[in-house]
Protein backbone atom coordinates (compact mmCIF):
# COMPACT_ATOMS: atom_id res chain seq x y z
CA UNK A 1 0.00 0.00 0.00
CA UNK A 2 1.49 3.50 -1.18
CA UNK A 3 0.71 5.93 1.67
CA UNK A 4 -0.21 9.58 0.52
CA UNK A 5 1.11 12.15 2.88
CA UNK A 6 0.45 15.74 2.36
CA UNK A 7 3.17 18.09 3.51
CA UNK A 8 2.02 21.18 4.85
CA UNK A 9 3.19 25.13 5.35
CA UNK A 10 2.15 26.51 8.90
CA UNK A 11 -0.91 28.08 8.53
CA UNK A 12 -3.09 25.90 6.07
CA UNK A 13 -1.59 23.08 7.92
CA UNK A 14 -2.47 24.37 11.75
CA UNK A 15 -5.86 24.90 10.35
CA UNK A 16 -5.89 20.85 8.87
CA UNK A 17 -4.58 19.74 12.25
CA UNK A 18 -7.04 21.67 14.31
CA UNK A 19 -9.77 20.61 12.06
CA UNK A 20 -8.88 16.18 12.33
CA UNK A 21 -7.71 16.91 16.13
CA UNK A 22 -11.74 16.97 16.69
CA UNK A 23 -12.07 13.42 15.46
CA UNK A 24 -10.51 12.48 18.90
CA UNK A 25 -12.19 11.83 21.64
CA UNK A 26 -9.29 10.77 23.90
CA UNK A 27 -7.57 14.21 23.50
CA UNK A 28 -9.05 16.31 26.69
CA UNK A 29 -7.11 19.56 25.75
CA UNK A 30 -6.85 19.79 21.54
CA UNK A 31 -4.87 22.16 19.92
CA UNK A 32 -6.45 25.17 18.10
CA UNK A 33 -4.97 26.49 15.11
CA UNK A 34 -3.78 29.62 16.81
CA UNK A 35 -1.86 27.37 19.48
CA UNK A 36 -0.05 25.60 16.87
CA UNK A 37 0.91 28.71 14.88
CA UNK A 38 2.67 30.18 18.08
CA UNK A 39 4.31 27.25 18.86
CA UNK A 40 6.06 26.48 15.46
CA UNK A 41 6.23 30.30 13.69
CA UNK A 42 10.26 30.92 15.07
CA UNK A 43 11.72 27.73 14.44
CA UNK A 44 11.94 24.18 12.06
CA UNK A 45 9.19 22.42 11.73
CA UNK A 46 6.94 19.80 10.11
CA UNK A 47 3.50 19.00 9.59
CA UNK A 48 2.35 15.93 8.06
CA UNK A 49 -1.02 14.28 7.35
CA UNK A 50 -1.51 10.75 6.02
CA UNK A 51 -4.49 11.03 3.39
CA UNK A 52 -6.72 8.02 2.63
CA UNK A 53 -9.57 7.10 0.34
CA UNK A 54 -13.03 7.86 2.23
CA UNK A 55 -15.56 5.50 3.57
CA UNK A 56 -18.00 7.17 0.71
CA UNK A 57 -15.65 5.90 -2.15
CA UNK A 58 -16.20 8.85 -3.87
CA UNK A 59 -12.18 9.46 -4.69
CA UNK A 60 -11.85 12.03 -2.23
CA UNK A 61 -9.30 11.94 -0.04
CA UNK A 62 -9.56 12.88 3.45
CA UNK A 63 -7.20 13.35 6.40
CA UNK A 64 -6.70 10.25 8.81
CA UNK A 65 -3.79 10.88 10.93
CA UNK A 66 -1.46 13.57 11.59
CA UNK A 67 1.81 14.16 12.80
CA UNK A 68 3.47 17.57 13.87
CA UNK A 69 7.28 17.72 15.34
CA UNK A 70 9.77 20.68 15.19
CA UNK A 71 13.04 21.57 16.40
CA UNK A 72 13.88 21.48 20.55
CA UNK A 73 16.85 23.85 21.23
CA UNK A 74 18.77 23.57 24.05
CA UNK A 75 17.66 27.36 25.49
CA UNK A 76 14.27 27.34 25.03
CA UNK A 77 11.80 30.59 25.76
CA UNK A 78 8.36 28.66 25.99
CA UNK A 79 8.07 27.90 29.02
CA UNK A 80 6.36 24.81 28.41
CA UNK A 81 9.66 23.91 25.71
CA UNK A 82 12.06 25.23 28.75
CA UNK A 83 10.09 22.54 31.35
CA UNK A 84 10.95 19.80 28.69
CA UNK A 85 14.61 20.81 27.46
CA UNK A 86 14.71 20.40 32.23
CA UNK A 87 12.87 17.36 32.20
CA UNK A 88 15.33 15.81 29.08
CA UNK A 89 18.60 17.31 29.99
CA UNK A 90 20.01 13.65 32.03
CA UNK A 91 18.90 11.49 29.20
CA UNK A 92 19.53 13.85 25.60
CA UNK A 93 22.55 15.31 24.83
CA UNK A 94 21.85 18.62 23.51
CA UNK A 95 25.34 20.34 22.93
CA UNK A 96 26.33 20.52 19.01
CA UNK A 97 23.26 18.29 18.28
CA UNK A 98 20.26 19.52 16.59
CA UNK A 99 17.34 17.48 18.42
CA UNK A 100 13.25 17.23 16.51
CA UNK A 101 10.50 16.90 19.02
CA UNK A 102 7.50 14.85 17.69
CA UNK A 103 5.40 17.12 19.43
CA UNK A 104 1.53 15.90 18.62
CA UNK A 105 -0.15 13.46 16.43
CA UNK A 106 -2.42 10.23 16.17
CA UNK A 107 -4.47 8.05 13.91
CA UNK A 108 -8.32 8.66 13.91
CA UNK A 109 -10.13 5.39 15.93
CA UNK A 110 -11.54 3.90 12.41
CA UNK A 111 -7.77 4.04 10.57
CA UNK A 112 -5.90 2.57 13.00
CA UNK A 113 -3.82 -0.93 12.14
CA UNK A 114 -3.25 0.44 8.56
CA UNK A 115 0.29 1.55 8.99
CA UNK A 116 -0.74 5.22 8.57
CA UNK A 117 1.12 7.11 11.59
CA UNK A 118 4.29 4.48 10.70
CA UNK A 119 4.39 6.40 7.59
CA UNK A 120 4.25 9.82 9.48
CA UNK A 121 6.88 8.67 11.81
CA UNK A 122 8.75 7.46 9.01
CA UNK A 123 8.69 10.41 6.96
CA UNK A 124 9.19 12.60 10.20
CA UNK A 125 12.75 10.63 10.79
CA UNK A 126 13.63 10.58 7.01
CA UNK A 127 13.00 14.51 6.90
CA UNK A 128 14.88 14.86 10.12
CA UNK A 129 17.84 13.25 8.89
CA UNK A 130 17.79 15.67 5.71
CA UNK A 131 17.44 18.51 7.75
CA UNK A 132 20.70 17.51 10.06
CA UNK A 133 19.11 15.95 13.37
CA UNK A 134 20.86 14.32 15.55
CA UNK A 135 17.79 12.60 17.42
CA UNK A 136 13.77 12.31 17.68
CA UNK A 137 12.19 12.84 20.96
CA UNK A 138 8.48 12.34 21.93
CA UNK A 139 6.76 12.43 25.15
CA UNK A 140 3.22 10.65 26.06
CA UNK A 141 1.38 9.70 28.80
CA UNK A 142 0.95 6.09 30.19
CA UNK A 143 -2.10 5.58 29.17
CA UNK A 144 -1.73 5.80 25.98
CA UNK A 145 -1.09 1.85 25.54
CA UNK A 146 -1.34 2.00 22.04
CA UNK A 147 0.41 5.03 21.63
CA UNK A 148 3.65 3.53 23.75
CA UNK A 149 3.38 0.09 21.91
CA UNK A 150 3.75 1.82 18.45
CA UNK A 151 6.95 3.57 19.51
CA UNK A 152 8.01 0.24 20.74
CA UNK A 153 7.16 -0.85 17.19
CA UNK A 154 9.29 1.81 15.68
CA UNK A 155 12.38 1.25 17.79
CA UNK A 156 12.33 4.06 19.87
CA UNK A 157 13.97 3.67 23.57
CA UNK A 158 12.04 4.61 26.89
CA UNK A 159 14.77 7.21 28.32
CA UNK A 160 12.98 8.63 31.31
CA UNK A 161 9.74 8.13 33.43
CA UNK A 162 7.69 11.03 34.80
CA UNK A 163 6.00 9.42 37.49
CA UNK A 164 2.09 10.74 38.68
CA UNK A 165 1.98 10.32 42.07
CA UNK A 166 -1.91 10.38 42.67
CA UNK A 167 -2.88 8.24 39.33
CA UNK A 168 0.40 6.60 37.19
CA UNK A 169 -1.58 6.50 33.97
CA UNK A 170 -1.35 10.46 33.91
CA UNK A 171 2.68 9.35 34.55
CA UNK A 172 4.82 10.95 31.30
CA UNK A 173 6.91 8.46 29.21
CA UNK A 174 9.45 9.68 27.43
CA UNK A 175 10.87 8.36 24.43
CA UNK A 176 13.85 8.71 22.19
CA UNK A 177 15.17 7.22 18.81
CA UNK A 178 18.57 8.12 17.15
CA UNK A 179 18.57 9.40 13.36
CA UNK A 180 21.05 7.83 10.81
CA UNK A 181 21.65 6.71 7.40
CA UNK A 182 20.73 2.90 8.91
CA UNK A 183 17.46 4.08 10.61
CA UNK A 184 16.28 4.72 7.54
CA UNK A 185 17.19 1.89 5.36
CA UNK A 186 14.86 -0.53 8.23
CA UNK A 187 11.49 2.05 7.04
CA UNK A 188 8.72 -0.21 5.46
CA UNK A 189 6.40 1.92 4.17
CA UNK A 190 6.28 3.02 1.08
CA UNK A 191 5.40 6.85 0.76
CA UNK A 192 3.84 9.54 -1.52
CA UNK A 193 4.84 13.01 -0.02
CA UNK A 194 3.08 16.26 -1.84
CA UNK A 195 3.51 19.70 -0.90
CA UNK A 196 0.30 20.86 0.10
CA UNK A 197 0.64 24.66 0.44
Amino acid sequence: MEHVIRQYTLEPGALEVQYIEECFTEFSGKKTAEEIIERLKDRDHLILLSMAPSEDDDGVLIPVSYKIGHELRAQETNLKLVDLVGQLRDVVEFPNRRIFYSWIGGTRTEWRGRGHYRALTEQQEEWAHANGYHELVVKTKNRFYGMRATFDHLNFDVIKFQRHLKDNRESKVYLSKKIAADVLRQHQTTRSVVDAA
